[in-house]
């Protein structure tokens, strides 16, 4: 935990609170990276689930603040592309179920909470802060990926996500 959460600390004072384009980096890598965990229910989730829809794939974690701060926007986000093929799929690094749960169920979050107990996600995917967020074309390609807490509610958000929809 010790480097991401100075990482995390140190995006809360380094980085601004809105959206802004440059924020999203097109991905150039070849391939997408492997996701396959299991939710907070037990249920497993690939990212092949998931194939024909746009996805957000977020790295957070309970103790990181910016992480905490962002989620009610994603949550407005989903909202706002309710009737598209949107999905969002957080990935907790390393923490228990049952605190996941406590936070998800105070946050009044409805999404995927995936568990990696092993943070081996976070290492295919190459986090090195969090939070961290990748933009996932309904191909299943990684297409943008956003380093740091952004607000997902802002405008340049959500057309970003929207140049991504059908």
């Amino acid at each position: 935990m010790g480097i991401l959460a100075l990482a995390c600390a140190g995006l809360l004072a380094a980085t601004g609170y809105p959206a802004e384009q440059s924020r999203f980096i097109p991905w150039t890598k070849a391939e997408t990276p492997r996701l396959a965990l299991r939710d907070t229910a037990g249920r497993p989730h690939t990212l092949a689930d998931y194939r024909g829809k746009v996805v957000l794939v977020n790295f957070w974690a309970t103790w990181c603040e910016p992480c905490r701060d962002e989620m009610a926007t994603m949550r407005i986000l989903k909202e706002r592309l309710a009737a598209q093929p949107f999905e969002i799929l957080t990935v907790n690094y390393g923490e228990s179920e049952a605190k996941v749960t406590t936070f998800f169920k105070s946050a009044g979050l409805d999404f995927p909470a995936l568990l990696d107990p092993n943070q081996e996600a976070p290492k295919a995917w190459r986090v090195r802060v969090l939070p961290a967020s990748f933009l996932v074309g309904r191909d299943g390609r990684v297409r943008y990926s956003v380093i740091g807490e952004i607000d997902w509610a802002a405008e340049e958000a959500i057309r970003t996500v929207r140049t991504l929809l059908p």
